[in-house]
């Protein structure tokens, strides 16, 4: 995927270590009584608009991570000389007040032998909004406490609740449901406040949290049914996140659920999804042409439906594309020789199952998680596959990964997906580096034995961007590394072939010739090379003047906050939405408090990054 990775913004952050810090751990410390009392300096001076008294409470290498309650964007301040600013700017514009401390996730903890810190969980309430907070504090060499890592959240809005619970529709309807339910699909005599380009998980959940909280939406897909985005990818297809990571907002998975879902599962339950939540969908539908009014901001759109008739919408105030990591179209490199290959050339996006080349020889370009589990699926049905190998790859088992990476937070017995999203979201991507760096290199240990046998067979390994593994080529790139779930093994053993000691010079009659001289015969050659730049599915509907006004969409900005999505994209009422079931379950409220906040005439001003 061709995007601005942001690799170049990622700054060194030392760990807060007892020795960094030069600090000792009292052995009678009281976790709970450390963190009451730093929280009542904090709330007070927060309140009292005290920007510096706030500011004395953090150590001078810390960060405040914020998601929109007090900046209205994503935005991470580190160090005192940002954060100070931050505070004297938007303290008294943001009003935070009614802090409460949550008495029950307070305490001491030790994620590492050298390092302490007292972790505590907060709410508070702002002018127009009710947020949630994280804090870690640490000690410092007089024995003070103070902030290392503060995140605060918006979590709603004052006087537009989300209708769940006690605000749900307590009418009996006697019936008239069913009409009910096909006039609101159909938009007859309205338009829809916001339209939401695919009907993939990000589109369902934000549409989702846009119903509930009253705001009109329509799901515009091309294809035949909810699902079919994973229903239509290769069959081998299976999620490599495990089940209490990917739980949807309002509809848990049932606790009979497997821990990794297959494809043609996943693609049944948002159909499901879609139906019991009664969200909006118009099925084999295409969009025509979406066009915003300069003058107004707001949009028309054309769109043909699954009958053939066509319905224009004027004065939509919302376009949310949710049409997935990537631009939808192949990215194959071009390679000399193209035109003389006898055989099939495809990208991994066109490939369906293994079964459709059975005899036959195959060449799987690329080396992460598409390449792997392709090439198990040809193994399994017995077909002849090599994978070539471009570059090295970051290699973590899922079996250790998850154990070491998650647990506590995301695993069978850890806090709610609601906390453990805040959990996850407090640790700001350049200060996280460190303590992932250890991970990997704890998980490096775990995994000795795949990892040394994948070496002696002379497959490439790295340890990702600045050694943290998998985190920062996902935020960085969305590629790079391969989660195993048994392809490392078979590609140890030779059942899957490897070839990279050469680069690829061009294809022959027959397969590939390399620039060493070497060649490998082939029928099929499969390119799992990700795919283009996200902003063309808005250049293809919307045109190139939209799309030219559009920032980047993923990679890491100089703050280590993602690039384009959940948030403002640079083109008024247009929003990208996207991400794998844990990002949408949790940025799908972000957007949504956005256009809600929007609709409602509540929304503040971004205290956006100054470049």
């Amino acid at each position: 995927m061709t995007t601005s990775t942001g690799v170049e913004f990622i700054t060194d952050h030392p760990l807060p270590t007892l020795s960094f810090l030069n600090a000792t751990l009292p052995e009678d410390i009281d976790g709970k009584a450390v963190a009451q009392a730093w929280f009542a300096e904090f709330s007070k001076a927060a309140a009292a608009i005290d920007a510096k008294a706030v500011a004395a409470l953090f150590l001078p290498g810390s960060f405040w991570r914020d998601m929109l309650a007090f900046t209205w964007d994503f935005r991470t301040f580190s160090g005192i000389d940002n954060i100070l600013p931050f505070l004297e700017s938007q303290l008294s514009v943001i009003k935070p007040h009614n802090f409460k401390l949550d008495d029950e996730l307070l305490g001491l903890q030790r994620p590492f032998e050298d390092v302490a810190w007292v972790h505590g969980m907060f709410t508070f309430s702002t002018a127009t909004g009710e947020g949630s907070g994280v804090f870690r504090l640490v000690p410092t060499a007089n024995g003070e406490w103070k902030a290392h890592v503060l995140y605060t959240n918006l979590e709603a809005l004052k006087g537009f609740p989300e209708k769940i619970g006690p605000l749900r529709n307590q009418n009996p309807n006697h019936g008239l449901w069913g009409g009910q339910r096909a006039r609101e699909i159909d938009f007859v005599n309205k338009t829809p406040q916001v339209l939401v380009v695919g009907a993939g998980q990000s589109g369902l959940e934000l549409a989702a949290r846009l119903k509930y909280l009253d705001v009109e939406v329509l799901i515009v897909e091309r294809n035949e049914r909810v699902g079919d985005n994973w229903r239509h990818r290769y069959e081998a297809l299976c999620l490599h996140d495990p089940v209490w990571y990917d739980h949807m907002p309002y509809l848990p998975f049932p606790p009979t659920w497997p821990v990794y879902a297959p494809a043609l599962k996943l693609a049944n339950w948002l159909e499901h999804y879609a139906e019991i939540l009664e969200l909006n969908v118009w099925l084999s539908s295409k969009i025509t042409s979406v066009k915003q009014d300069p003058s107004t901001g707001k949009w028309s759109a054309t769109i043909t439906r699954g009958d053939g008739k066509e319905r224009k919408f004027e004065g939509i105030n919302h376009v949310v594309f949710a049409t997935g990591l990537g631009s939808g179209l192949p990215n194959t490199p071009h390679i000399d020789g193209m035109e003389k290959f006898k055989g099939k050339i495809l990208h991994s996006s066109e490939h369906k199952r293994a079964e459709d080349h059975k005899g036959k020889k195959v060449i799987i370009v690329g080396a992460c998680t598409s390449a792997h589990d392709i090439a198990v699926d040809y193994y399994n049905h017995g077909i002849d596959v090599t994978m070539f190998q471009r570059g090295s790859t970051y290699i973590m088992s899922t079996e250790n990964g998850w154990k070491v990476l998650m647990e506590g937070v995301y695993s069978e017995n850890a806090p709610p997906v609601e906390v453990a999203d805040r959990l996850n979201a407090s640790f700001p991507h350049h200060m996280a580096v460190p303590i992932n760096q250890r991970s990997v290199k704890r998980l490096a240990e775990l995994d000795k034995d795949i990892l040394d046998s994948l070496r002696a067979v002379g497959f490439r390994l790295n340890f990702g961007i600045k050694e943290t593994g998998f985190s920062l080529l996902a935020w960085s790139k969305a590629g790079g590394y391969y989660l195993d779930t048994g392809g490392s093994a078979l590609i140890a053993e030779g059942k899957i072939k490897l070839k990279n000691d050469s680069q690829i010079k061009e294809f022959t009659e027959t397969g590939l010739r390399f620039d060493d001289g070497s060649e490998l015969n082939a029928e099929v050659v499969v390119f799992a090379t990700g795919l283009g730049d996200p902003r063309e599915h808005i250049r293809r509907l919307c045109g190139d003047d939209v799309a030219s006004r559009c920032g980047p969409i993923w990679g890491l900005n100089k703050e280590g906050e993602l690039n384009g999505v959940w948030r403002d994209l640079g083109v008024k009422g247009l929003w990208y939405m996207m991400g794998n079931l844990a990002l949408c379950r949790f940025h799908s409220k972000h957007v949504a408090l956005q256009i809600k906040a929007v609709e409602e005439g509540v929304f503040g001003e971004r205290y956006s990054l100054k470049e």
